[in-house]
């Protein structure tokens, strides 16, 4: 009896408003942004121009564009439309205070857990949500396990290799299941490394280790020969994997399914992508050779060689996705911006590359981490496009989201300036055509402060 009371309530409304049910029930996402300055990223700025976005997706764009009788209408006079911002390294809804146990779910037990889904933990409530989207931010990869950040140290008591499945997700919704844009966007590989613990927090070069007794937990050749033996442990993960793969194509009478072994599957078909958590450039040519050998599509996350191994990313067309750009040196022997050129470095190789921010502080900052880039080297439309469409294409989603043109979802962030600006801001944000309130923690008790007599 009360749903029928309610959806009698809602066609009442909508016989008042001049509407069907159906058409009420859609009208918040669907609306015109009017005489505004579309910026694309995939093509040329259009100066004046109207973007009709119907039943969450953009349906058009054009300068002579007139809304239909009872159509909301955005006044975009004097404003810019860019597509919302992605940020392909997060813990976002996983992690809440990485100081405080409870509120941190990013790892679990065991050295190799492909079939856990981060998404199915993520906390749509987190705050971080709220504060990211302030700044443009529509769409995140969170990733499960302390390679992709600092909260999954309460994760688990041993270090994970195949922390899980990371996830695209919207950064808005009210489960995880209306906030997910793909489950399974990619792998995520911990890569082994022998690397100890150097300067302001890398990781100390194999040439230096090795003069270094007691280096790495011991000998610079015990680190090696543990290196050795994780290589070989994740070797024989794949073997047993791709036996598994054809036991089961030979359809045997005695096969039994196996979840672990299932999820590994779109990993060795080539549809799903191992992110590789490799930083120097001796583990990333190592997970290039491994990727390889075993014949899998590979994306390397946070690496810090790009000089070095730029050439070889290029000639096996292996994205990156690029940490901090705010950051100091991993090393004493570090240029000062190390951090800052590594974008610069990857667009000269022709690397494709994004950005992730790897810390949910940060991820607030995403826009500021590109615009650091374009001050030591990277070309601007390469900056924009690494927040946006590079990130879609990257992760599969290029198709719905990454640019303003038809046919995607309308994942739109209009501002009253050049995005990548700190002064700039988000006059209105939406998700999948759907406004959302610009407000947080932080707006909140700015209103409550300011209000008080």
């Amino acid at each position: 009896m009360r749903i029928v009371g309610i959806m009698g309530i809602v066609g009442i409304m909508g016989i008042l408003l001049g509407c069907g049910m159906a058409a009420c029930a859609a009208s918040d996402n669907t609306f015109l942004i009017r005489n505004a300055d579309v910026y694309p990223v995939t093509g040329a700025e259009m100066k004046g121009v109207s973007v009709l976005v119907q039943d969450g997706r953009v349906a058009d764009i054009g300068a002579r564009l007139v809304a239909p009788k009872g159509m909301r209408v955005v006044e975009g006079k004097g404003l810019r439309v860019y597509p919302g911002m992605i940020d392909s390294g997060t813990e976002l809804g996983l992690s809440e205070i990485s100081a405080v146990r409870e509120s941190v779910d990013t790892g679990e037990l065991g050295e190799f857990m492909p079939q856990l889904h981060a998404v199915v933990a993520i906390n749509p409530d987190s705050e971080h949500f709220g504060v990211v989207r302030v700044n443009g931010i529509t769409s995140a990869m969170t990733f499960p396990s302390s390679g992709a950040g600092g909260g999954g140290r309460f994760g688990g008591g041993e270090r994970q290799v195949i922390a899980g499945q990371a996830a695209l997700i919207h950064t808005d919704g009210w489960t995880w299941e209306e906030m997910t844009v793909n489950r399974s966007a990619a792998m995520h590989l911990i890569f082994p490394s022998t690397g100890g613990r150097g300067g302001r927090g890398g990781a100390i070069p194999d040439s230096v280790l090795e003069l270094i007794p007691g280096a790495a937990g011991g000998s610079y050749t015990q680190a090696r020969h543990t290196y050795e033996q994780q290589l070989s442990k994740l070797n024989d993960f794949f073997d047993q994997a791709r036996q598994y793969q054809k036991e089961k194509n030979a359809h045997g009478a005695g096969f039994k399914p196996d979840l672990k072994m299932e999820a590994m599957l779109p990993v060795l078909e080539g549809k799903l992508p191992l992110a590789v958590s490799a930083s120097r450039a001796s583990a990333i040519h190592d997970a290039i050779a491994f990727s390889e050998k075993q014949h899998v599509k590979i994306v390397i996350l946070q690496p810090r060689d790009i000089a070095k191994v730029g050439a070889e990313l290029k000639a096996k067309n292996i994205p990156v996705i690029l940490g901090r750009v705010l950051a100091l040196p991993e090393t004493e022997d570090d240029a000062y911006d190390d951090a800052f050129t590594q974008p610069a470095e990857a667009n000269k190789a022709g690397v494709k590359f994004a950005f992730g921010t790897f810390n949910n502080e940060f991820v607030r900052n995403l826009p500021y981490q590109a615009a650091t880039a374009v001050g030591f080297g990277l070309p601007y439309d390469e900056a924009l496009k690494a927040v946006t469409i590079n990130a879609a294409q990257i992760w599969g989603a290029s198709n719905d989201i990454g640019s303003v043109e038809k046919g995607k979802w309308a994942d739109l962030m209009v501002t009253n300036g050049d995005p990548l600006e700190t002064q700039t801001q988000v006059k209105y944000l939406f998700i999948k055509g759907r406004e959302i309130p610009l407000v947080n923690k932080q707006t909140r008790l700015y209103d409550k402060y300011m209000s008080r007599q």
